[in-house]
């Protein structure tokens, strides 16, 4: 009598379930179009107050002027900065921040500029005055420059001093997202307080002064 053969492993049919799929690839919310690190673009949906993720060719088409009835508007790649403008601790002190680093942007839709400082929550939303920052900041050249929803004024108080950079908003809220992600105990701890200096060195490298070509 014949023994059948011994089965290994599993039945073929459970394989499927146990073995690890890839990840699926960003595709772009528009066009559906898998996206690569080369032509990964940000828009800003004004409706949902969201970053959507968008292709190349999907972004350019979102800068013309009256594209999707101005729904999503197109995140630029320019970073400024205003090396005649500085904050001093007084004007600090003014904004009540508390902790050493917000952004502000000027949403359109509610016609006055927003400020948010990144907490072990998320992006919290200070309740000051929106005019006490624009008395901090009018008189920066790069709050003029600001284009609204898509661009923020990046703020950081450290070594006793307080810069001020034009940036894309995308990053303000990576930045946001990684000091979520790695804050621990009262002050962030030194893991964050590292990522946050790598990020401004980054900042600080992309950006040109203002007032030279390419600003508008």
């Amino acid at each position: 009598m014949n023994t059948p053969p011994a089965t290994t492993g599993r039945p073929p049919g459970l394989r499927r379930f146990l073995t690890g799929r890839p990840p699926e690839p960003e595709r772009c919310e528009l066009c559906a179009v898998p996206l690569g690190e080369s032509d990964h673009r940000h828009l800003v949906d004004t409706e949902r107050r969201a970053l959507a993720c968008a292709c190349t060719p999907c972004a350019l088409l979102m800068e013309r002027p009256g594209a999707a009835a101005g729904r999503f508007r197109a995140v630029p790649s320019r970073y400024l900065a205003d090396p005649g403008h500085r904050l001093d601790d007084h004007a600090w002190e003014a904004l009540q921040i508390p902790v050493g680093v917000a952004f502000l942007f000027r949403n359109a839709a509610l016609d006055r500029l927003v400020a948010l400082y990144p907490s072990p929550a998320g992006a919290t939303e200070s309740e000051l005055d929106p005019a006490t920052w624009t008395d901090v900041l009018g008189g920066s050249r790069l709050a003029a420059l600001l284009e609204p929803d898509v661009e923020a004024l990046l703020l950081r108080r450290a070594g006793g001093r307080c810069d001020c950079h034009l940036v894309p908003i995308d990053v303000c809220y990576q930045l946001v997202g990684r000091m979520r992600l790695l804050w621990q105990g009262f002050d962030g701890g030194a893991e964050a307080r590292a990522a946050l200096d790598a990020f401004f060195d980054d900042v600080e490298r992309r950006a040109r002064p203002v007032g030279g070509t390419g600003d508008a």
